[in-house]
């Protein structure tokens, strides 16, 4: 993973939370929000929250007297996921690194984490960490991407860029969102943190956007591919953006179009 693949800032948070969470991250959002209620916590921790997509789903689950810590390195995510989501007693913002969590032992029934632990640059310390401010009986449920090639809209774009970019194609959603879809690898992960008791499941689901444009925005301009594209041709974000609509048109159609998504869900208990 590139270090540039972890920084979501300038235009990018609010462009991602516009475009890109509605068109993949919410369904899979009020999943996990769902698999998190079915612990019946009291406290729950939040890692790598990104915009709040997480936070939008499970607030209004929760029981007054939850507690509930929503953490992501990037501060300008956080700030985006704090100006969405209102003001509510139950729930405090920190800005916190998951491989180094500020919080004592024993302190959260359940940890989950939606569609960060690729970006974790040593999952292994990430998931040690849960472990170790899971209390006893506690759950950590966390979700990664399926590979590329069983999400659509994010082959489509790569696969248009590499045409783009023909000797140096930008590889950001390859390399890094799909870049860790390997089940024996994540559960061999997992066990090395300390976990014992390790379910890995995988869903799939519709995305569905008003027309190619929106998704093309959302990949090319609500991500990292930004920079990507932009530090091999500065003027080339608009035309990249065009001719990944123009590619999803094809693929997809043109009008509101629909595309599959495929991720892990992960559950592990000590």
């Amino acid at each position: 993973m590139a270090q540039s693949d972890k920084v979501f800032a300038g235009s990018v948070p609010e462009t991602y939370d516009a475009y890109l969470v509605p068109l993949i991250f919410e369904q899979y959002a009020a999943d996990l929000a769902n698999r998190v209620m079915a612990h019946a916590p009291r406290a729950i921790l939040e890692t790598a929250a990104g915009s709040g997509a997480v936070a939008r789903a499970l607030a209004p689950l929760l029981p007054p007297d939850a507690r509930y810590v929503v953490t992501d390195l990037n501060q300008p995510m956080l700030d985006r996921a704090i100006a969405r989501q209102g003001t509510d007693e139950r729930i405090v913002w920190q800005q916190a690194d998951a491989l180094s969590l500020p919080f004592p032992d024993a302190s959260f029934d359940v940890v989950c984490c939606q569609f960060g632990a690729m970006f974790f640059p040593d999952r292994v310390a990430a998931y040690r960490e849960a472990l170790r401010v899971l209390k006893p009986g506690g759950t950590f449920l966390f979700s990664v991407w399926d590979r590329i090639e069983d999400n659509d809209f994010a082959r489509v774009v790569t696969d248009t860029l590499a045409t783009l970019f023909p000797l140096d194609p930008p590889r950001f959603l390859a390399r890094t969102p799909h870049g860790y879809h390997r089940k024996a690898q994540i559960e061999a992960d997992v066990q090395a943190a300390g976990f014992s008791d390790v379910r890995i499941e995988t869903i799939s689901r519709v995305s569905a956007t008003p027309s190619p444009r929106v998704a093309a925005v959302a990949f090319c301009q609500g991500t990292p591919l930004r920079d990507e594209i932009a530090a091999r041709d500065t003027a080339a974000l608009e035309k990249a953006t065009i001719q990944a609509a123009e590619a999803i048109a094809r693929t997809c159609g043109n009008g509101a179009v629909s595309g599959k998504t495929q991720a892990h869900v992960v559950t592990a208990r000590p």
